[in-house]
């Protein structure tokens, strides 16, 4: 049987970094099945603002994009809930 190694770096910056925001996206996507509106939107900003940073740490411009984007998107539907022009 072939063994698995995994390429990510473990027990660094990153490796922190990147549970701590998994674990973050994952308490949103629990408050968004609930739903628990807006608190949803600021647990999925830090998740993927966390994951933006494990992307600058890796230089991973896909995990930079994605993430960066998403937290934009979160941030302006956070900002949806406190002003009614948007």
């Amino acid at each position: 049987m072939t063994e698995y190694k995994s390429v990510t770096p473990t027990y660094d910056l990153s490796w922190y970094v990147k549970w701590t925001a998994s674990l973050i996206a994952i308490m949103g996507m629990i408050l968004t099945a609930v739903p628990i509106v807006p608190l949803n939107l600021y647990f999925h900003l830090v998740g993927a603002f966390g994951w933006g940073i494990v992307g600058l740490l890796w230089h991973d411009r896909a995990l930079i994009v994605i993430n960066f984007v998403a937290a934009a998107i979160f941030a302006v539907g956070i900002l949806k809930n406190y002003v009614s022009i948007l």
